[in-house]
């Protein structure tokens, strides 16, 4: 099967916290480009996706502890564990686009909501 060429550590990633292609990109341009803070227009612009979506998406990365928010503008930053994961996803997917994508496409869209269901917010 081709999606075997995806490790369990990196597939369990995309199952965790990357629900689209979008999201995926937007990590992994913001982690390409670490020295720089980007705001939803010009992540939108360089991605080809609308405003709405993109913020949408790196909302949803920095509430996943993926990046850094402030005033307007998003970084990458997370724990050094899983920077090294998100290299390893960068490899694979440069490498393996279409199993990836794969993933992300058949990954069942309740385990986000499952998963949202159990973590803590700041919040509450």
């Amino acid at each position: 099967m081709a999606d075997d060429v995806i490790p369990d550590e990196i597939r369990d990633f995309i199952l965790r916290h990357i629900d689209s292609v979008a999201q995926l990109e937007a990590l992994l341009l913001l982690r390409a480009n670490t020295n720089e803070s980007w705001d939803a227009p010009r992540a939108a612009a360089r991605l080809y996706t609308s405003e709405e979506e993109i913020k949408a998406v790196l909302l949803q990365l920095c509430a996943d502890g993926l990046l850094a928010h402030k005033d307007g503008f998003y970084r990458y930053e997370c724990s050094p564990e899983t920077k090294v994961t998100v290299d390893r996803l960068a490899d694979v997917y440069r490498r393996h686009l279409i199993p990836v994508t794969n993933v992300i496409h058949t990954k069942p869209r309740r385990i986000r909501e499952f998963a949202n269901a159990f973590k803590f917010r700041k919040d509450s």
